[in-house]
C-alpha cells in the first residue's frame, strides 16, 4: 500500500514508480470499457480529474520514454504524487478504477491498442451525427 510522505515533500517519492498516461475523458472511458471486456486484458488503476476532462491510466515505469500515441501524454512520476489507496488519490482527482479493484498497472501495449480502438469508435459515432 502506498502513502504520501508525512512532509508531503514533492522531492520525496510517495510510492512505487509508475508512469501515467493521460487521455481525454471520452476516449479514456471507451478504453476502460474495451479493457474490461477483453479476454485477460486487465485495466490497472485509473484516475479522473476533478472536472472529468481527462483520465489517467497508471502504467509501468519507463513507458513514457517510448509513448507515442497521438492525443495522449505519458508522464513519469517516479512515485511522486500518486497514493495507491482506494480512499486517496492525487490532489484534484479521484479514482475511476480504484487500486485493489485492478492490477497494479495497465500493460502499455494493451492500453495503446484499446485507445486506438476507442478513437476509431468515437470517430465512427461522430461521423454518423
Amino acid at each position: 500500500m502506498m502513502t504520501t510522505s508525512r512532509k508531503n515533500d514533492p522531492l520525496e517519492p510517495a510510492g512505487p514508480d509508475c508512469d501515467v498516461v493521460t487521455v481525454p475523458a471520452r476516449q479514456g472511458l471507451e478504453a476502460v470499457d474495451i479493457l474490461r471486456r477483453g479476454a485477460g486484458e486487465a485495466v490497472g488503476p485509473v484516475l479522473h480529474d476533478g472536472g472529468c476532462d481527462t483520465l489517467g491510466f497508471l502504467v509501468p515505469p519507463g513507458t513514457a520514454a517510448a509513448w507515442d500515441v497521438p492525443g495522449s501524454v505519458c508522464t513519469e512520476t517516479d512515485g511522486r504524487g500518486i497514493c495507491l489507496t482506494p480512499d486517496r488519490s492525487a490532489e484534484g482527482s479521484d479514482w475511476l478504477v480504484p487500486p485493489g479493484e485492478a492490477d497494479l498497472a495497465t500493460d502499455p501495449a494493451v492500453l495503446r491498442e484499446a485507445l486506438g480502438q476507442a478513437q476509431r469508435m468515437i470517430e465512427a459515432a461522430d461521423s454518423c451525427s
